[in-house]
């Protein structure tokens, strides 16, 4: 029976240790972990790894539900999928686990807070760029990768995967970027 990690963060210039250092503590030895976007499971490898390693009696472990994800189906969608496989899900906080008869409810409550969080999130986004633009002072978002750092890695014959793992994003951006200079 393992304890697995998993951690996530939602850009690549947010930090992990915290996460890191509460699943050490928890007596997890195997710690997978992430920078990418919680919103949908899609470009998220290491959760998909995790996933498939799992045995029956293993538990998964995360700090917050919302590592998980943002959406309460998804978030369902990986508790069922680590459930047929025999093995648990536990939230460290607030401490919720699917190993007793209450823990499924609790997180299905919870993925729905989350995802509710998530709007609420993009609706103050949005309207603190509308009082910007009408100030005058809105610029757009700072731009995370180098978009000339990775189609000079291209010309120079390195693979997606290769450049994805130098400048520390997914191989989709990479791909993304890629098909946008060829337009």
């Amino acid at each position: 029976m393992a304890r697995i990690g998993y951690a996530r963060v939602s850009t690549t210039d947010q930090d992990l240790s915290l996460q890191h250092a509460k699943l050490k503590a928890e007596g997890c030895e195997i710690i997978r972990s992430e920078k990418v976007s919680g919103s949908s499971r899609e470009g998220r490898q290491e959760l998909s790894t995790v996933i498939a390693f799992l045995r029956a009696g293993d538990e998964l472990v995360v700090t917050r539900l919302d590592r998980l994800g943002r959406d309460t189906r998804d978030v369902l969608n990986i508790v069922h999928e680590c459930q047929q496989r025999g093995a648990f899900v536990t939230v460290l906080d607030p401490h919720v686990s699917t190993r007793g008869d209450m823990g499924s409810l609790i997180l299905t409550v919870l993925g729905m807070v989350a995802q509710m969080e998530r709007r609420f999130i993009k609706e103050r986004q949005k309207e603190g760029i509308e009082r910007a633009k009408k100030a005058g002072v809105y610029t757009g978002g700072k731009p995370r990768l180098s978009r000339v750092a990775i189609l000079q890695m291209s010309k120079e014959g390195l693979s997606p995967s290769c450049i994805a793992r130098t400048v520390g994003c997914s191989r989709m951006q990479v791909y993304r970027i890629l098909k946008h200079a060829q337009c």
